[in-house]
């Protein structure tokens, strides 16, 4: 196993959800009910799915599309996102 690609996957995965509204809904599931294993174990098995189903997504589009053209698509949706936002407009 390649520990530093996984404690670099951990990092970024942690700190990406911090404060998201994945986490946000989290807390609010857990302030609100008696178990909080239950919250717990629910909220880690959506978050492993949903891994499990990015990993899947991002081995099957490597076999067909070489990294350097994922990367900058990956760069393409950043820039597209931020402009949406940045220019969105207000309610």
């Amino acid at each position: 196993m390649d520990w530093k690609l996984a404690a670099t996957a951990f990092a970024t995965i942690f700190i990406a959800e911090l404060g998201d509204k994945t986490n946000l809904a989290t807390m609010a599931l857990s302030g609100g009910s008696q178990s909080k294993w239950a919250v717990f174990l629910g909220a880690s098995a959506g978050l492993i799915a949903t891994t499990a189903l990015g990993v899947l997504a991002g081995d099957l589009v490597s076999r067909y599309v070489p990294e350097l053209w994922v990367n900058r698509g990956a760069g393409v949706m950043f820039i597209v996102i931020g402009l949406f936002f940045l220019v969105g407009k207000s309610a």
